[in-house]
């Protein structure tokens, strides 16, 4: 992934390493850089981002997907912040982009961006567009992007490294990102599982896990160095989550005299 002036800078140095659980997985993390100066910093990377393919012409420029996401974004909010509750202070924005290479990612702090041509290209119905944007919301809501930059910290490490520093390597050194490949696989992961949480919780119904995962694995293409898990093991993740779901449903119903 891909900056602020000298007070920032000095600010966002490295922290003591606190320890933080992810929501609902419970999964203990050790993270050494303060929340809102990843979430500063992220916001403008995005800002960037979101500026490039305004010049582009390519930001926002599909309305209807526009609508969609933003529609299904606002409902799944409330179950984003329920397993998060400091998200609820977050600047949370929306966008789209119809760049070919774009799928969707969401930067700490809240900040979508949904490619517009990959949601029509598996033409998304919206309880599947509703996973691919939950899966997104629970990277920021489990503070992955600021994880990972405090695992890089880590990796041959230098004094006085500044927030800034590190992100930029993080864009940089390949060496660097091999070495958290195997972090990469187990956040997707858990913003797999995460992702179905809050979607559920928001409302929406199992199948569409089901008939989004199937649409992925009917689009993976073989590679080298995946960024993702299988797209089979995410399918069978998803069939595991809804039949958990079912069950609890299930045992919530009354009992029939």
């Amino acid at each position: 992934m891909r900056f602020l002036g000298t007070l920032c800078s000095m600010a966002a140095c490295v922290c003591a390493a606190a320890q933080a659980q992810v929501p609902e997985t419970g999964r203990w993390q050790e993270l050494s850089f303060d929340t809102r100066a990843v979430n500063d910093s992220m916001a403008g990377q995005y800002h960037a981002l979101l500026a490039g393919y305004r010049r582009a012409g390519r930001l926002d420029d599909d309305r209807a997907v526009l609508q969609r996401v933003r529609r299904i974004a606002a409902g799944m909010h409330a179950a984003a912040v329920a397993l998060a509750p400091q998200a609820r202070h977050w600047r949370w924005e929306v966008h789209t982009s119809s760049d070919p290479d774009l799928d969707a990612i969401c930067m700490a702090g809240g900040k979508l961006l949904v490619g517009s041509r990959f949601v029509r290209r598996l033409a998304l119905r919206d309880g599947e567009l509703a996973v691919l944007i939950a899966h997104e919301m629970a990277h920021a809501v489990a503070e992955h992007h600021r994880e990972t930059l405090s695992e890089a910290l880590h990796f041959n490490p230098q004094p006085a490294t500044t927030l800034e520093v590190t992100m930029a390597r993080l864009d940089s050194d390949l060496a660097l990102q091999l070495y958290l490949r195997h972090l990469s696989h187990f956040q997707e992961r858990e913003a797999d599982q995460l992702g179905m949480v809050i979607a559920h919780r928001a409302g929406w119904p199992s199948a569409g896990f089901l008939s989004f995962y199937r649409k992925l694995a009917r689009e993976e293409a073989p590679t080298l160095i995946a960024s993702h898990p299988s797209a089979a093991s995410r399918l069978s993740m998803a069939k595991g989550m809804a039949r958990l779901f079912a069950a609890s449903q299930a045992s919530r119903l009354p009992t029939p005299w």
